[in-house]
């Protein structure tokens, strides 16, 4: 190894009016380094030349996998060459360089030209971990890093049925991805007993695993991989040490990450027992000439695999470049994420290895959510958190956490969601850090917004928070609407960062344009590629207006994990199958077919409060086949998957019962057939009670009707769930068509102006004027939009079809659910006596 770090570096530079600096890297932190010292005006100092090894310039490798999803390569691109040539910055890509010359103050490239320096930043990142296993380098084997990688995957893939990724850390997961998205049968093997167990515990990757293997990817942990063989059934063969083995046709490597300090090390200068170049915290490496910034580099022993605390160091290189305060003292390795769309989020100490620390967890298994809070010992301050399965906690504990604000009592509220209101973004102080990426405080996101930037797109711009991982996104928008608050400006509504418009507003601009695909609506109205915020939404939105088959090929990279099978993803991994039983009514032979497919395949069955029969652990590539069955015997969807009309539940009215005053099952089936498939904002469920004992509970529903003796009561915008509501009284003695037109026009004005993922209790609620307002509309017809709400109604009722009939007569639809198919049988699941109550568990230690 080199001399110590030298601190007191006093060589005066040469005498040219500008210094020649060289930064050797074009990843993340390279570009964020060229961004800082742009901004900080180094280029007056300095004459800057970037050299990048790939033949791409700087791109987002935390989103790699996107491109697999159909993302474009250039869309990842973090700046297009031009902006480093207006600059007058030189980038030069395709350029490796071979090795480093301290004594004269050069590097010389693969290509055997030499070039200068007075100040050098090496910004090399990292090279792949690659286990020492036998045959690893075999063909058919991959690394999961670049651009380049992907393609090379890709290509492999073309022929491929069958993918491993060996390693389930953050990348591992990652690469697990890219491989489901090109189609094959993926499996993970980690040779830890969890996966992500650096950010996870025993209970938080357990709950992982189970979400992961429910999108169909199989995970082995406590396995390791002794040998890379010839497969007999397919390309290669994995020899573990217990002695099973697994086969397979491609192999991603993905177990971890070591410093490229290569060229560091080649030329000298101090590295880390396991690697890493050295440097202090202005990121000065053993040579004062040369500074270090990212993953190439290890402070106070550490290696900071994260792009946060790159940047981080990004800036303070650049403050030690151009004189600036900004130094490098460690970095936050919090970390929020969607693998495969599940909410993962790791805060601060989440192993409570600190002295003294407690620990609060909530394991609820029928949500399938794990979440975990490290508190000190007298639970005052949070010192870290695990969240599975939902995120929707990890900014507000991550201001706790990071600004040592005090916990609410009882500490057990922020865990229950009970009892106390999430942190308020205007109460942090103005130096909390909202965008750790960027570095941007909530002073400066208040400072941008009071100068005219009023809205998420402009503080992005203006500030970059949000413009990193994207984890802080919620926060800044909470943020930025109070201080547009403050200053009497109304907040911004736009759906998300692709789109400048609320739901309503997208819902008027396709229906107004007849757009009737996403791409069409994004090239018109939006930009970007889109998101898992806006693409669900549109995709409901054409559903309500056009209604089309949600799997046709514009529409079916929009859809959620329900839609996009046709069923609902369950907490095992399996799905669940609902065919329709309008009103409960079934006939003899229909009970003996769903009894007869639930046995053949396995599944079991439970009659639900919605009077449907409902048929659980299916797998995706059986759905086809079972629902062939089903359809067969006059069975249709029961759309239990969708945000659309389920069910109407009903009494047997004056049919059966000695109190019924009205027909209330003739009337629940033709309601039921009449709204079966209107795709909505929320999921909706009707009722049909025959008299005013109201045995079908109609009164807690999206719809309910109370049979009267001289027509029907019409109730409106009530739920269960979360939030229970009662419905209201709207109109009374009602008769039946005038019923119906009620609840045409209430349905229909609900899909138009409702916002993304609201229920009918919340949108009538947030409506100014509330119950009279929409009685306006409805009944009196306000504003003149009866007879066009009617009439889509209308449009929507004639244009119905069978979602899974329609799918089983086209062989490219169905061929969606077979690319899953795994030859492995899957066991019965145990009946309710046989596993016990699957409640939520909360343990607390010495805290309430």
């Amino acid at each position: 190894m080199a001399g110590e770090i030298d601190h007191h570096f006093t060589e005066q530079p040469k005498v040219v009016e500008k210094q020649q600096l060289l930064v050797v890297g074009n990843g993340m932190v390279g570009h964020h380094f060229i961004e800082q010292l742009v901004a900080a005006d180094g280029l007056a100092r300095f004459e800057v030349t970037v050299l990048g090894a790939e033949p791409d310039p700087a791109y987002d490798r935390v989103h790699l996998s996107e491109v697999f999803g159909g993302k474009a390569p250039d869309a990842l691109r973090l700046a297009d060459p031009a902006w480093y040539a207006e600059q007058g910055v030189s980038l030069r890509l395709g350029a490796k360089v071979e090795s480093l010359d301290r004594a004269a103050r050069q590097l010389c490239l693969e290509s055997g030209e030499r070039l200068d320096y007075d100040r050098l930043v090496l910004a090399t990142g990292s090279v792949p971990f690659v286990p020492p296993i036998p045959g690893h380098e075999r063909a058919g084997c991959f690394v999961y890093r670049t651009l380049g990688d992907l393609d090379e995957i890709r290509d492999a893939c073309a022929a491929a049925r069958t993918g491993v990724v060996i390693g389930g850390g953050l990348l591992g997961l990652e690469a697990a991805n890219a491989l489901r998205l090109l189609g094959l049968k993926t499996r993970v093997v980690e040779f830890a007993p969890r996966l992500m167990p650096v950010q996870l515990d025993e209970s938080g990757g357990a709950l992982l695993r189970e979400k992961i293997q429910g999108l169909g990817v199989e995970v082995y942990t406590a396995t390791a991989t002794e040998a890379i063989e010839d497969g007999e059934t397919a390309r290669h063969r994995l020899r573990f040490a217990d002695g099973q083995h697994l086969e397979t046709d491609v192999i991603l490597f993905s177990a971890g990450i070591r410093p490229a300090d290569a060229l560091a090390r080649q030329g000298g200068l101090r590295v880390g027992e396991r690697g890493g170049i050295c440097i202090d915290e202005g990121c000065i490496s053993s040579d004062p000439a040369i500074l270090a910034i990212g993953e190439c580099a290890l402070w106070q022993g550490r290696i900071y695999g994260l792009v946060a605390p790159g940047y981080q160091m990004a800036r303070a290189a650049v403050a030690t470049l151009c004189g600036g305060e900004t130094r490098f003292q460690g970095a936050d390795m919090s970390t929020k994420l969607k693998l495969m769309g599940v909410d993962v989020g790791s805060i601060g100490d989440a192993h409570a290895s600190s002295e003294g620390a407690q620990e609060l967890l909530l394991l609820d298994r029928v949500n399938g959510i794990y979440k975990k809070l490290v508190t000190d010992g007298e639970g005052k301050r949070l010192l870290g958190a695990i969240l599975v399965g939902d995120g929707s906690d990890y900014e507000r504990l991550l201001q706790y956490y990071q600004n040592a604000l005090p916990l609410p009592e009882p500490v057990l509220s922020l865990l229950m969601g009970e009892g106390v209101e999430a942190a308020a973004p205007m109460v942090l102080p103005d130096s909390a850090i909202l965008c750790s990426c960027h570095n941007v405080s909530k002073g400066a996101v208040v400072a941008a917004v009071r100068a005219g930037n009023q809205d998420v797109a402009a503080i992005k711009s203006c500030t970059k928070a949000g413009t990193g991982c994207g984890g802080c996104s919620n926060l800044l928008k909470q943020v930025v609407d109070v201080a547009l608050a403050e200053l009497g400006v109304e907040a911004d509504h736009s759906l998300c960062e692709h789109f400048a418009y609320s739901r309503q507003e997208l819902y008027h601009l396709a229906r107004v344009g007849e757009i009737k695909t996403f791409d069409a609506l994004r090239d018109r109205h939006g930009q970007g590629l889109g998101c898992d915020i806006c693409k669900p939404t549109v995709a409901s939105i054409l559903a309500s207006l056009w209604n089309e088959h949600v799997l046709e090929k514009p529409h079916r990279g929009l859809q959620d994990t329900n839609d996009a099978f046709l069923a609902n993803l369950q907490r095992d991994g399996t799905y669940s199958v609902v065919p329709r039983i309008p009103g409960g009514e079934i006939t003899p032979d229909g009970l003996i077919t769903i009894g007869e497919v639930a046995r053949k395949y396995g599944l079991y069955t439970k009659i639900t409060g919605g009077q449907r029969i409902d048929l659980f652990g299916a797998r995706v590539d059986q759905l086809p086949d079972i629902w062939g069955e089903l359809i067969a015997a006059g069975f249709e969807t029961g759309q239990a998957y969708g945000k659309s009309v389920r069910t109407v539940k009903s009494c047997v009215g004056s049919t059966w019962c000695r109190y019924g005053v009205q027909d209330s099952m003739g009337l629940t089936m033709r309601l039921e057939h009449r709204y079966k498939g209107l795709r909505a904002p929320h999921k909706l469920k009707f009722a049909v009670s025959g008299c005013t004992r109201e045995c079908a509970e109609a009164q807690s529903k999206d719809i309910g009707v109370i049979a009267t003796e001289r027509g029907w009561n019409l109730y409106v915008c009530g739920n269960g769930g979360m939030r229970p509501r009662h419905a209201d009284l709207f109109a009374t003695d009602l008769d039946e068509p005038t019923l119906i037109r009620y609840i045409d026009r209430l349905l229909m004005f609900y899909v138009r102006t409702g916002e993304r993922l609201q229920r009918t209790s919340v949108w009538m609620e947030s409506m100014e004027g509330g119950l009279d307002y929409l009685k306006s509309v409805i009944v009196a017809d306000r504003l003149g939009l009866g007879a066009e709400l009617e009439a889509h109604m209308e449009s929507i009722v004639g244009s119905w079809q069978c979602e899974w009939r329609s799918t089983l007569a086209d062989p490219d639809k169905v061929a969606l659910f077979k690319a899953f198919v795994d030859d492995e049988p899957v066991a019965t699941p145990p009946r309710r006596e046989e596993r016990g109550q699957w409640v939520p568990a909360i343990k607390i230690k010495e805290l309430i």
